[in-house]
């Protein structure tokens, strides 16, 4: 019987709760509908993205400038010339399996 109350009582607050979610809901969507149409909102957004074009090239200059100090300091010293492959060939184990003719060894393993 107290299984039958509670599943009652369950459906009863899950059809109050869903009606009550959806009138709420209803009326958070107006109220951010009311503020987005607001003609001193739609100015202010209007400034924003004008702002935003303006700082634009500004915004950019600066972005590549990091960059580039970025990539200064992660350019390995002593090989100025753009040539990286040969440092990296050196720093190779020549014990690698991928530098092996046959990776996969045949016969008995332990």
């Amino acid at each position: 019987m107290k299984k039958l109350t509670l599943l009652i009582a369950g459906g009863i607050g899950y059809v109050l709760g869903t009606r009550a979610g959806r009138e709420r809901y209803e009326q958070i969507k107006k109220a951010a509908t009311r503020v987005k149409d607001d003609p001193r909102v739609q100015e202010k957004a209007t400034q924003a993205a004008d702002l935003a074009k303006e700082k634009a090239p500004v915004v950019k200059d600066k972005v590549a400038a990091a960059a580039s100090t970025a990539a200064d300091k992660v350019t390995p010293s002593g090989s100025g010339n753009g040539d990286h492959r040969s440092d990296l060939e050196d720093q190779l184990n020549p014990e690698s399996t991928a530098l092996q003719d046959n990776p996969y060894p045949q016969g008995n393993l332990p």
